[in-house]
């Protein structure tokens, strides 16, 4: 493959923030009662929920795709002067695997929290590593980006990213029940709309100079 196919495959990610939101839009309308500001996203995909096959679908297409994209990226960047910056790279492509693989496997059983190992694994193993692996993976972006002309933009996205990222976790844990898929959302959909400017990035990418 030639670095024109390789840039092109990273536009993916793209394509990938289209499925999310087909998730989110078709999920809804198949979940009779569904609350968007009180209700997580991944309650569409619980295993019990009316939405489930439907938003399955193109949540599993969603994460095809991510993990196409942003491992595509790595090769973009392979040759970039900043070892900072690949390694944030690096680390947010191992954190869409994680993700991918992670929430495939342990969907919720239910609405929330329920206890069963299902629900555990999926909020205490893969969730926990997907945030721990975003925070470290946009620092490092944000780091390494912002000191070429080239990746300046990516990192300065980075940031606001986890900014959104912060507020969203902030925001879950200090505002009534009835809010709680609002601010969820800060943080979800600020990933997935990074991935996807990610993939830009990877497209229109030039390596700079040391």
């Amino acid at each position: 493959m030639n670095s024109k196919f390789i840039r092109l495959l990273s536009l993916s990610t793209v394509v990938a923030a289209v499925f999310y939101f087909l998730h989110v839009y078709f999920g809804i309308q198949n979940y009779p009662g569904y609350n968007s500001l009180s209700q997580a996203v991944s309650d569409l995909t619980a295993t019990d929920a009316p939405s489930f096959v439907v938003a399955s679908r193109y949540s599993s297409l969603y994460s095809m795709f991510s993990v196409l994209g942003c491992t595509f990226l790595c090769l973009v960047v392979a040759n970039h002067v900043n070892k900072t910056f690949r390694t944030g790279i690096y680390l947010y492509t191992i954190m869409n695997w994680v993700s991918s693989v992670g929430y495939t496997l342990f969907p919720l059983s239910s609405k929330g929290f329920q206890g069963t190992f299902q629900d555990i694994m999926h909020f205490y193993v893969v969730t926990i590593s997907v945030v721990l692996l975003s925070i470290i993976s946009l620092i490092l972006i944000f780091i390494g980006g912002r000191k070429y002309r080239e990746t300046k933009w990516v990192s300065i996205l980075a940031l606001v990213t986890l900014l959104f990222m912060f507020s969203g976790s902030i925001g879950t844990g200090i505002v009534p029940a009835e809010y709680f898929g609002l601010f969820e959302r800060f943080s979800v959909f600020s990933v997935v709309i990074f991935t996807a400017l990610l993939g830009l990035f990877g497209y229109t990418y030039q390596s700079p100079q040391a």
